[in-house]
């Protein structure tokens, strides 16, 4: 079993016996992970949202965050993992990324 699968289910575990803690853990570092809220771009819950709206070379343009609460957990953790675009690269560990990944999928 990979560490990340394994965490996976470690995780889900735990939501099943300790709901409001992982919950809670999920939540805070999805709104300050290391000083830059995920959720100041992609929404309370991961539905994306607009970064910023802007004129380059006279034409209006608008940046967007993806939806990011859709995604299999491969996809995000891999988004997290690389530093591309403008998305800060916050050096998550596996523990805290499945935790977010949790959170955003949580019902």
């Amino acid at each position: 079993m990979s560490k990340k699968l394994f965490l996976l289910v470690a995780i889900n575990v735990l939501w099943a016996n300790d709901e409001p803690l992982v919950e809670n853990y999920g939540k805070n570092l999805y709104e300050n992970p290391r000083g830059i809220a995920c959720n100041k771009c992609h929404g309370n819950k991961g539905e994306g949202g607009v970064i910023a709206h802007y004129k380059h070379k006279g034409v209006n343009k608008t940046l967007l965050a993806p939806r990011i609460n859709n995604i299999e957990f491969s996809t995000f953790s891999q988004a997290l993992d690389v530093q591309k675009g403008v998305m800060p690269r916050y050096f998550l560990t596996d523990e805290e990324i499945t935790a977010i990944y949790m959170y955003l999928y949580r019902p």
